[in-house]
Parts: C-alpha cells; sequence; structure tokens
C-alpha cells in the first residue's frame, strides 16, 4: 500500500471531508429547529443550506469513491503481478507440488476475495469509521450526556462481533483451500474428457466434483450464518440506544433540563449514524473473510526458491557446447533416488544418446543440466565450468529443450514454433519446420502456418504437435540441443528426416538424445 501512499492521503482527506458533511446535517437540523421555534424567518434559507451540503456530500463522495477504488484495484493488480511473476521465475519443484489448478485459484477466487475486501470491506470500514466519528462528536458537542450513554454502549455490541470476524477469517481459509480442490478437478475433469468418457468414469467424476461443491456450499453457509449474527446484535444494540436516547432525552425536556433543538439534532446525528455504526459489524466480518485470502497470496509470495544464483555468478555468454557430469548423484524430496555417482562427457557438435530403462534417470539428467534441480553431490558442468556458477538465466538461454510432454500453447502455429524466437521472421520458422519433418503438413492445412492449433494442441495428431516442439527447439539455434523422446510418436520414415537434419546441423550444436528406438 505504501507505492499508492499519495492517493491513499488523498481518499482519507475526500473521506473526512464526506464525514464533515455529514456531521453538519444534524447541526443545521438543530439550528432549523431553534430558528423554527424563535418564529425567525431565516428558518427558510436552512432547507436550501441542507440541499447544498447533501448536493456537495454527494459530489466529494463520488470523487472519493473513484480514489479510493482506483487504489484498490491498483494494488490487486500488483499482488496479481508479483505472484505470477514469481511463479514463472519458481522452482519446477513448486509446480510439482502443486496442482496447477490450485495455482489458478490462487488468481481467481482468492483474488476476487481481496477484490471484494479492499475495494468494499476496507474501503467502507474506513469512510463509516470517520463518519462515525465525526457524528459522535457532534452528539457530544449537542448533548454530551446523551452521547456518553451510546459510548458505552457500543462496545456491547463490538466484542461479539470481532469474535464472529475472527471464527469467519478461520472458515474463509477453508473455503479457500477448498475452492482450489474444486479448480484444479475440474482442471483434471475436462483435461483428461477422452480417458473419463473411454472408461465410462462420467458418474465417478460427477460424484467427487458433487463432494467438493457440497463442502463448499456448508462452509459457505458457515460464513453466512456468521455474517447473519451481526445483524441482530447490532440491531438489539441498536433499539436499545434509540429507547434509552428517547426515555432519558424525552425526560429531560418534560423536566426543563434540556431543550427541544438540541434533542432533535441529536436524534438526527443517532439516526444519521445509526446506518454507518451498524454497517462496521458486517465490514469487520468481511474483511476478516478477505484477509485469509491475502494470507494465501502472500504465503505464494514468501515461497522462496530452492535453486537460485549464486551471489558471485557470472553470465555463460559464449557457449560451446561441452557438457559433463562429474560424479553427479540426485534423489528427488531427498528420497527417492535418480543419479548415484553419475560421470559422462558430451563434446561440442556431438550427438550422444541416453538410453536405458523407464526410471533410471535420463530425464534428470536433461533437468539438471537446465538447472531445473541441483546436483546434492557432484557438478555438472559446461565447457569445463560448474553450471552453478554461471547465472541460471544465461545457462537456460544457451539450451533447446524438447520434453517428453508435447506442450503447445492456443496459438498459430507460426506463433508456437516460433515461441522460443520471438523475433524470427517467416523464412526461418519455415526452415524450422522442414527440418522437423513438419512443413509438408502444414501447408497442407486450410490456413498453414496460421492455422490455430487448440489448446495444447488438441487440433493436431500427436505426431504433428511432436514436429511442431521439434521445429521451435530447431529454430533456437542453442548450441545445446536437447531432445526428450522428441520422435517418439513420429513414424520412421519422420524420425529419420529429422534425424537427419539434426546430424546436418549438429556441427554447430551438442545435441543430447533420450529414445528407446
Amino acid at each position: 500500500m505504501r507505492a499508492h501512499l499519495k492517493q491513499l492521503i488523498i481518499a482519507i482527506a475526500l473521506m473526512l471531508v464526506v464525514a464533515a458533511s455529514t456531521g453538519a446535517l444534524p447541526l443545521l437540523i438543530e439550528r432549523s429547529v431553534n430558528l423554527l421555534q424563535q418564529k425567525n424567518n431565516n428558518f427558510f434559507w436552512m432547507p436550501l443550506a441542507i440541499v447544498g451540503v447533501s448536493i456537495f456530500r454527494g459530489l466529494v463522495g463520488y470523487i472519493q469513491n473513484i480514489v479510493s477504488q482506483s487504489v484498490a484495484l491498483k494494488i490487486i493488480n500488483r499482488i496479481q503481478k508479483a505472484m505470477f511473476s514469481h511463479l514463472m521465475y519458481s522452482d519446477i519443484n513448486c509446480f510439482e507440488e502443486t496442482s496447477s489448478g490450485k495455482l489458478i485459484s490462487r488468481f481467481t477466487n482468492d483474488v476476487n476475495m481481496m477484490r471484494d475486501t479492499l475495494s468494499k470491506s476496507l474501503v467502507g470500514l474506513v469512510k463509516n469509521t470517520l463518519v462515525s466519528i465525526v457524528l459522535i462528536g457532534v452528539m457530544f458537542y449537542l448533548d454530551w450526556l446523551l452521547a456518553t450513554i451510546i459510548v458505552i454502549l457500543l462496545p456491547l455490541a463490538g466484542r461479539p462481533v470481532i469474535r464472529i470476524g475472527q471464527r469467519l477469517r478461520r472458515v474463509s481459509t477453508n473455503i479457500q483451500m477448498e475452492m482450489g480442490e474444486l479448480t484444479a478437478n475440474l482442471d483434471q475433469s475436462l483435461t483428461g474428457i477422452r480417458l473419463i468418457k473411454s472408461y465410462r468414469m462420467e458418474t465417478h467424476e460427477q460424484i467427487r466434483a458433487n463432494n467438493l461443491f457440497e463442502n463448499i456450499y456448508l462452509l459457505a453457509m458457515k460464513i453466512v450464518r456468521g455474517r447473519s449474527r451481526t445483524y441482530p446484535i447490532l440491531e438489539i444494540i441498536g433499539g436499545i440506544s434509540i429507547a434509552a436516547i428517547f426515555s432519558f432525552g424525552g425526560w429531560r425536556i418534560i423536566s426543563g433540563t434540556g431543550t427541544l433543538d438540541e434533542f432533535v439534532g441529536f436524534l438526527t446525528a443517532l439516526i444519521t449514524a445509526y446506518k454507518p455504526i451498524r454497517s462496521l459489524g458486517p465490514l469487520s466480518a468481511s474483511l476478516q473473510e478477505g484477509l485469509s485470502a491475502v494470507n494465501r497470496s502472500f504465503e505464494l509470495l514468501d515461497t522462496k526458491s530452492k535453486i537460485f544464483d549464486r551471489s558471485n555468478a557470472r553470465p555463460l555468454e559464449k557457449c560451446e557446447g561441452a557438457i559433463e557430469f562429474e560424479k553427479v548423484s540426485f534423489a528427488y524430496d531427498g528420497v527417492i533416488s535418480a543419479l548415484h555417482d553419475l560421470s559422462f562427457k558430451v563434446k561440442p557438435g556431438q550427438i550422444a544418446a541416453l538410453v536405458g530403462p523407464s526410471g533410471a534417470g535420463k530425464s534428470t539428467i536433461l533437468n539438471m543440466i537446465l538447472r531445473f534441480y541441483d546436483s546434492e553431490n557432484g557438478i555438472v558442468k559446461i565447457d569445463g565450468t560448474d553450471t552453478q556458477d554461471f547465472t541460471i538465466a544465461s545457462v537456460r538461454s544457451q539450451i533447446a529443450f524438447v520434453s517428453q510432454e508435447t506442450i503447445l500453447f492456443d496459438d498459430t502455429i507460426a506463433a508456437n514454433i516460433g515461441f522460443g524466437k520471438p523475433n524470427a521472421v517467416v523464412h526461418d520458422i519455415e526452415a524450422a519446420a522442414k527440418a522437423a519433418a513438419a512443413d509438408e503438413f502444414i501447408n497442407s492445412l486450410p490456413d498453414g502456418y496460421n492455422t490455430l492449433v487448440g489448446e495444447n494442441g488438441v487440433k493436431l495428431s500427436g505426431g504433428q504437435r511432436q514436429r511442431i516442439s521439434l521445429a521451435r527447439a530447431i529454430l533456437r539455434e542453442a548450441p545445446i540441443l536437447l531432445l526428450d523422446e522428441a520422435t517418439s510418436s513420429l513414424d520412421t520414415s519422420s524420425e529419420q528426416r529429422v534425424y537427419d537434419a539434426l546430424r546436418h546441423i549438429s556441427t554447430t550444436r551438442t545435441t543430447l538424445v533420450i529414445a528407446h528406438r
């Protein structure tokens, strides 16, 4: 919030003006009754003054609302950007431990909760608190004895409302976690719809989703009941306050110790203050709900990366492409052993194959070259230097990678091929496609390179997606090319064409291949 301090000061200043103009109304009414009792003709100016103050308050309130909402939305905007940036630069481990659905929930459900909290609850709480303070001050000015009664009664409502808010915060945390589970479940169900239908698991998925919907409903009802408890508490305290004021104030007028104009002005201030004071309870409860979402967002932002640049790391600028593993050992989560005391060398421009059964650690080797993971023991070297002596970004800038899972974005074929090289021209994209044996099928499509591939390339076959992924890696022209079963979906002819192309370009690239054939 410090980044928007000037706007916050302006917003609070405007709230004070709104509060002051609201406090002026009871004083004008008190003055009007006084003039009316005196049968003074100046009384007829008072309605115009009340209208003028109301117009002024409305205009200032309009500007204040825009300024306040702008600050709230800017803060949310910064948090969203910070969370996405944090995720983009987080370890791969972060994405392996938390499903994409749960992470997406942070940007949708949690952010919506924060938006409501900042733009409605927090702004409303500050504004109504200021208005309430000003009106209570007016009450003390008009009749300090009656105002004292109000101030004594207010804390009676405050304590239970605070307790209710604390409970709502815990329930809200639970509901946000359930929403994350639901988002993850929906993402899995929609992504795996072909598998679900082929195995006739529609009913199973429906039951699983229904259970999550039911849990969210029950938690939401807890929040509804918690919020609703604040209303009878505030209504009862409000009714007692008004009854006490009427009784005591009326007795003072009858006994001659009080005046009618002061009493009417006091009642006007009390009735005007009733709505903002009454709203403090629900707004406070709503604020507690939003703070649970804020906590979850900051938990994500405060997560430290395990893979990071050393303080003395330098950029890897001229890369020859030599790769060396020197007695490297690695275990996932420190438990599942993937590599043990592994040593090998790959010369610049050499094509080398990693062969072995599934689970032997082949993909782990590529992940360690990319510094998705760092070795527990031993050293991974590029051009004879420990990769940890280089900045992570500079190491990855020298590598083109094709993973086992072919990943395409919902964009054109040309955009997907050019993803790793945004400044690539059409000629370069087509040349890379030819090298990946993809040019022929691309040109056979109605829109050619401008064909939209759909979500994760759903409109293309497995082999076509794989060839586009290969073309993307070839276009990058990085000195190191890592292929993790990158031709497993290709027919023999296409695979041979791809490897012929790789041999052609291998004089300038070091190629490390994982393949079962």
